[in-house]
């Protein structure tokens, strides 16, 4: 059964912002969803929506069963949801913020002290429970955040950019408690990001966003299988990429080559063989290279075949 179904979801903002464009998806009882794609592309927005913190202009979403428009209450009781902004309470300890919040939720007495002692544990988080919050590093607030999403048992948990704003390392040790958490909480969750490592680790099926639609949806490993043969990727010395790939696209065995400023990516179907009639035609041409790396596809030459834009560039360019 589908514990999430999303269907022609659309939003327009003042100012005739279009941040849904027809999105449609859904996700399965018990599985980690992602919607993966750079900032702006109308991640959030979904997620608002289906939290009932706000409404679409036209399209359906349906949780557990409830419409979200026509019995929001009822959605609410059963989601978790973790969005971006951090809502603990950093003047209070980290249990304090747990209980309240599961006070707020409607449990009371021994089940809520037990479920909180739970997740405390389960979030590493008893040995700092009873210090002030403004006291933890990034990775033990983005810990408790997830904890208040999770302590009235919900059947559906929102998880909104969930290790934005920590460094790697924390991220990488977030990704790994993440993990664990699902198993043990047997989750059901929709995940949204614009970290591509994020997407590809977590997820059990994804949906690529853009400009307000999804592009392509499926497993990292059947989007990624998709693109047949390897991606080779050629920074170039000076000039722009445009007059590379016009080259390097009139090759035998290059299936696509595209251009962002600098850099040129191709879809090759023998990497080994391709590089050097590649390197070969473009020096012809008069045109430096300054690196080349060939590698299987990945979800961003996954994201540039179906949009025709690189993802971390423009993911930049909406921050």
């Amino acid at each position: 059964m589908n514990a999430i179904e999303v269907e022609a979801l659309e939003k327009t903002y003042p100012k005739g912002i279009r941040a849904l464009d027809g999105v449609s998806f859904a996700v399965c009882e018990g599985e980690v969803f992602g919607l993966l794609g750079p900032n702006g592309a109308g991640k959030s927005t979904t997620v608002k929506i289906l939290a009932t913190l706000t409404t679409a202009d036209a399209g359906r979403a349906v949780v557990a069963g409830r419409d979200v428009r026509v019995d929001a209450n009822a959605v609410r009781q059963v989601i978790g949801y973790v969005p971006q902004q951090s809502g603990v309470d950093r003047e209070a300890t980290g249990r304090e913020n747990l209980t309240l919040q599961g006070r707020i939720q409607g449990r009371r007495g021994p089940a809520l002290r037990r479920r909180v002692e739970e997740l405390l544990e389960r979030l590493d988080l008893t040995a700092a429970a009873d210090r002030l919050v403004k006291t933890y590093s990034g990775g033990m607030k983005r810990r408790l955040d997830i904890g208040l999403g999770l302590v009235h048992d919900p059947a559906v948990v929102y998880l909104d950019e969930p290790t934005t704003g920590l460094d790697p390392e924390a991220r990488v040790a977030m990704w790994a408690e993440l993990e664990r958490l699902v198993q043990e909480e047997r989750l059901t969750v929709l995940l949204t990001t614009h970290y591509l490592e994020e997407a590809e680790r977590l997820t059990d099926r994804l949906a690529i966003v853009s400009r307000g639609a999804v592009v392509v949806e499926g497993t990292p490993d059947a989007l990624k299988s998709s693109l047949r043969g390897d991606a080779v990727t050629v920074e170039l010395g000076e000039r722009s990429a445009e007059a590379a790939a016009g080259i390097v696209a009139a090759l035998a065995g290059v299936e696509e080559a595209q251009a962002h400023e600098r850099v040129l990516r191709a879809r090759v179907a023998d990497g080994r063989k391709a590089v050097p009639e590649i390197l070969s035609a473009l020096e012809a041409g008069g045109i430096a290279v300054a690196t080349v790396t060939v590698a299987r596809p990945s979800l961003d030459d996954v994201y540039m075949r179906f949009t025709g834009r690189d993802f971390r560039a423009e993911d930049e360019a909406s921050t």
